[in-house]
């Protein structure tokens, strides 16, 4: 398995980014999570931070190395950070329970699938053209499909930031589960935040993706958003990776660092996923104690560089 990766996140005009993002893996599967937490409700960053790190800690346990029933473990992985929420909630007697939308997708055996639930996006690009988007759980895109308001409405209508899913609200949430689709060498799949979509429109996010390497498009396309939306915008969060698929599948050039996972021993796992600060006292909360951690630097390093030795 082998892909080229790149986050980043701007605080925008807030003062707190309650944005998280991260990406966890194995030698043959590989998690993408970004959650948005829910600046109307208290301690969304805190809700975001649940929700990383209870999917990461699920992964953990079901990527053996590879995940056996992906879309039963994205809805479980969502109901357990749900529930952890309310649990966070009742611990600390807050008068409502911190909330958040978010997206996560596992890659593996050259298969994606996705779920969702808000307004948190995933784009799945090839060439280009967007072959997959997930559908935002809001009031606008309810009333586009009734034939209510027009999909040019979608950045600018009074209702377009009305959710009427999440997790961690008094209801379980509406888990949106993708099918499962091919990925071919070159694919790019992107995990946003509203700060991005909602600032820059779908045509100018593709094409940067398509004409650039994700470690230069998304540090472009944050800063553009940033600019565009002004001293009050929103967090704006991107996680986005180009699949290569296998070793044989390399030849994509100038992607960046490329991670290959070929090589890694099928119990070792590796993550960027980290726990909010307030839940755990520090700022990045890593899987590893220090002797896996440096384990895993090694393995990843050593695998990348044989798999440089055979493209040469």
């Amino acid at each position: 398995m082998q892909f080229s990766v790149y986050q980043e996140s701007h605080i925008g005009g807030r003062k707190i980014n309650q944005d998280r993002m991260g990406y966890s893996f194995t030698r043959d599967a590989l998690l993408l999570v970004l959650a948005d937490g829910m600046g109307g409700h208290v301690r969304g960053e805190v809700a975001a931070g649940i929700m990383l790190q209870s999917m990461s800690n699920l992964f953990q346990q079901h990527a053996t190395p590879y995940v056996k029933k992906p879309e039963r473990f994205l809805e479980d992985a969502f109901l357990a950070a749900h529930h952890e929420i309310h649990q966070y909630a009742k611990d600390n007697g807050l008068p409502e329970t911190p909330r958040t939308t978010v997206v996560a997708c596992l890659i593996q055996h050259n298969t994606a699938v996705w779920a969702h639930c808000g307004d948190s996006r995933l784009y799945w690009m090839r060439h280009g053209a967007i072959l997959g988007r997930t559908r935002d759980h809001s009031h606008i895109e309810h009333m586009i499909d009734r034939g209510l308001a027009t999909a040019a409405e979608r950045t600018t209508h009074p209702d377009r930031n009305k959710l009427y899913n999440c997790v961690g609200a008094a209801s379980l949430p509406r888990i949106e589960v993708s099918r499962q689709v091919s990925l071919l060498p070159g694919d790019v799949v992107l995990l946003c935040s509203d700060g991005l979509w909602g600032t820059l429109p779908d045509e100018e996010i593709t094409h940067r993706l398509a004409t650039q390497t994700i470690v230069r498009a998304i540090p472009e396309l944050i800063d553009m958003a940033v600019t565009v939306a002004g001293p009050k915008g929103d967090n704006t969060t991107a996680l986005a990776i180009m699949w290569q698929g296998s070793l044989a599948d390399a030849g994509i050039s100038d992607a960046g660092v490329v991670i290959s996972t070929e090589m890694l021993p099928d119990n070792l796992v590796s993550t960027t996923i980290a726990a909010s600060a307030e839940l755990e006292g520090s700022d990045e909360i890593d899987a590893f104690n220090d002797d896996e951690i440096e384990k895993a630097i090694a393995e990843i390093r050593g695998a990348i560089e044989r798999s440089n030795q055979v493209l040469k």
